[in-house]
């Protein structure tokens, strides 16, 4: 199977770079796309077997499987036209996906498929097969050291500052879609609980910024008829990007191996 990768940010990059050291059996780079074409030509010309830095609208024309890596506002560019055709489409701004859910209609009728990789959570196969029978609540706590939360859209807006904090501060209670919306760069993790789960309106979210920790912490607690459970992860940063965890990358390279792989574990 072909795969193209669209932005080469933390991310992005790790995913090329694992295709182009051939470590992912039965699946090959045929292109790349980023907002600095000529800085990605660059990072190409150091790859074993280079490929072409497309616009992000013709990612879906050299590759079975199209894997977003961009900013949120670029999330429609590389979508559309992969659904359109078609595609395996793996998009990482899961919170911008919950503003296109019409995708999921259209990709019906391509033939198309989403698949959203776990990302920088936990435990998503648990919940799921939880969602196979009847969830009563799925609450998410995320903690996150106050500067990676500097800037997002719900705190300006509302005038929260996190500079300067000497003790956690909740800065955010609500649904899974409300938190996608006010904090696009910082809870994609939450659109994919909402996803494998009971919905973005009927997931949790609690935001804390909080200056006592150092790694991105995310706890999901899980209450339904076949069982109730409660997981915390903390994501290592990425020398690239502190604001990314290191598993993200990785997730994305997971479930790229998932689609070839003889032999696949976990629900």
């Amino acid at each position: 199977m072909t795969v193209a990768v669209g932005g080469l940010g933390a991310i992005g990059l790790a995913v090329a770079k694992a295709l182009d050291e051939g470590r992912l059996e039965g699946l090959r780079l045929t292109a790349v796309s980023a907002r600095d074409v000529a800085k990605a030509q660059r990072v190409m010309s150091g790859f074993a077997s280079p490929v072409p830095v497309v616009p992000l609208g013709e990612l879906a024309e050299h590759a079975d499987v199209v894997v977003e890596c961009v900013p949120a506002a670029a999330f429609a560019d590389v979508a559309g036209p992969a659904v359109e055709r078609g595609r395996i489409f793996m998009p990482i701004s899961v919170g911008a996906m919950l503003r296109h859910m019409d995708l999921v209609d259209r990709a019906r009728r391509t033939g198309a498929r989403i698949i959203v990789p776990t990302g920088a959570l936990i435990g998503l196969d648990a919940v799921r097969a939880a969602a196979e029978g009847t969830i009563r609540e799925v609450r998410l706590v995320t903690r996150k050291p106050p500067l990676g939360l500097a800037g997002a859209p719900y705190l300006v807006e509302n005038g929260i500052a996190v500079e300067g904090l000497t003790e956690a501060k909740r800065v955010f209670e609500g649904t899974a879609r409300e938190g996608a919306a006010g904090f696009p760069a910082n809870v994609n993790v939450a659109a994919a609980l909402s996803l494998a789960g009971i919905g973005p309106d009927a997931t949790r979210l609690e935001i804390w910024a909080d200056p006592a920790v150092t790694r991105n912490m995310h706890t999901i607690t899980v209450d339904a008829d076949s069982a109730r459970f409660t997981m915390t992860i903390e994501n290592v940063p990425s020398e690239e990007n502190p604001k990314t965890g290191k598993i993200t990358a990785l997730s994305v390279i997971a479930a790229l191996r998932r689609l070839t792989a003889p032999l696949v574990a976990g629900t």
